[in-house]
C-alpha cells in the first residue's frame, strides 16, 4: 500500500496522474444511456442504432462497470452472437457500438485511463458480396377464360404485374436505371431532378457525399410521368413501405410462377414428387432482394462506363470495390494494344 501510495504520490507531482474513479464507478449500461442521449442523435443512422442499443441493454454484461470489461468478456459476447445464428455483419455492428461507447468514454467522459476492449479481440469476417443477377423465365398464366399461355418475362417485369403498389414499379425502374440505392430513390426532390439535363442531383448519400446521376431515356420518362405532390417529394413511400412492397410483390410473383410451372410439367407427366423437385431447383423470383437491383444496375453500366466514371455514378469511394463488376475478355483487352 505504502508503494502504491508512493507511485500516485510521483504521478501527481509530475503531473500525469490519471484517475480511474469514474470508469469503476460507471456502468456500460449507464455509459449507453449517456451515448444514446449524447452522441446517437446526431448520427445519420440513428434510428437504426436505437435499436441496437435496445438490445445492448439485455445483456448482462451491461451490469458491470466499464474498467472491469476486458477483451475476453467481449469475444465470449461475440461467440455468443455466433452461436445463436447471427450474421457476422450484425456482430460487427453492435462490437461497434460498444467500441464506439468506450473511445468516447476515454476522449470525451474524461475517463483517459479506460481502454478498449474491443480493440483487443479478433472481429467477424463479413463475407456478403451477392452477385445476384435478374434472370428470365418462361412464364405460364392462365386467362379469365380458363386458358393457358406462356411468355417470357424476366423478374422484374413479373413484379411490375403482380405487384399492387402504384410506386413500386416506377421505383424498380429508376433503381435498375440508375444504379441508385433505395434511400436515395425515395429521398428525391423534384427539384433536384432536371430531366432537360437527364441528371438526378443526390443530396443525401450513405456515405454523405453530393453526387450527380445520369439518367437513362427510360427514366427521364418515369420522372416526367410523375405526378407532383405538394411535399416535393417524387415518390410518398418510406424505405420500409418499399422493402415490404418489394417483398410482397416478389412472394407474389414466384407462388403464381410455381402455379403456371406445376400445370405445365403436370402436362408433361411429370408425377408429383418430380414437379415438388423441380420446383425446388428453380431459381426464378427465389432470395431476390432490392439492393439486388443496384448490382443488377452497376453491372450493367460497366458495360458503358470506365471504372472511374462508374465511381462517380454509383457513389463508391474505393473503386476495388467495382472491379467484381468488370470482365473484359482478353481478346477485347488485345485489341487495344498497338
Amino acid at each position: 500500500a505504502e508503494a502504491w501510495a508512493a507511485i500516485i504520490e510521483s504521478e501527481m507531482v509530475r503531473g500525469v496522474f490519471v484517475s480511474r474513479t469514474e470508469a469503476e464507478s460507471t456502468t456500460l449500461a449507464q455509459a449507453l444511456a449517456r451515448y444514446e442521449r449524447e452522441i446517437t442523435p446526431s448520427k445519420k443512422g440513428a434510428a437504426q442504432e436505437l435499436s441496437r442499443l435496445n438490445v445492448l441493454r439485455k445483456l448482462p454484461l451491461t451490469c458491470r462497470f466499464l474498467a472491469s470489461i476486458h477483451g475476453s468478456d467481449i469475444a465470449a459476447l461475440r461467440d455468443q452472437r455466433a452461436a445463436e445464428g447471427w450474421a457476422a455483419a450484425s456482430i460487427v455492428r453492435e462490437l461497434a457500438i460498444i467500441s464506439h461507447v468506450f473511445n468516447v468514454a476515454r476522449r470525451e467522459w474524461g475517463m483517459e485511463s479506460l481502454g478498449n476492449p474491443v480493440e483487443l479481440i479478433r472481429r467477424p469476417t463479413i463475407r456478403n458480396e451477392r452477385e445476384r443477377r435478374i434472370t428470365e423465365a418462361i412464364v405460364w398464366q392462365q386467362d379469365a377464360e380458363g386458358n393457358w399461355t406462356a411468355e417470357s418475362l424476366d423478374e422484374l417485369q413479373m413484379l411490375t404485374r403482380v405487384t399492387e403498389s402504384e410506386d413500386l414499379p416506377d421505383i424498380v425502374t429508376i433503381a435498375v436505371e440508375t444504379a441508385m440505392r433505395r434511400s436515395e430513390i425515395l429521398g428525391l426532390q423534384r427539384q433536384h431532378v432536371d430531366t432537360k439535363r437527364r441528371v438526378a442531383k443526390l443530396l443525401d448519400t450513405k456515405n454523405g457525399s453530393a453526387r450527380e446521376v445520369p439518367l437513362s431515356s427510360k427514366a427521364v420518362a418515369v420522372f416526367e410521368a410523375r405526378p407532383v405532390r405538394l411535399d416535393g417529394r417524387i415518390f410518398g413511400m418510406t424505405d420500409d413501405a418499399a422493402t415490404r412492397a418489394f417483398a410482397r410483390a416478389v412472394a407474389r410473383g414466384r407462388a403464381a410462377y410455381e402455379t403456371g410451372l406445376s400445370w405445365r410439367l403436370a402436362q408433361d407427366g411429370l408425377p408429383p414428387h418430380q414437379v415438388a423437385k423441380h420446383l425446388e431447383s428453380d431459381t426464378f423470383l427465389v432470395d431476390l432482394r432490392f439492393h439486388d437491383l443496384r448490382h443488377e444496375a452497376t453491372s450493367r453500366l460497366a458495360d458503358i462506363y470506365p471504372m472511374h466514371e462508374l465511381a462517380r455514378i454509383t457513389g463508391h469511394r474505393d473503386t476495388r470495390m467495382l472491379l467484381r463488376y468488370y470482365h473484359p475478355r482478353a481478346e477485347d483487352l488485345a485489341k487495344k494494344l498497338a
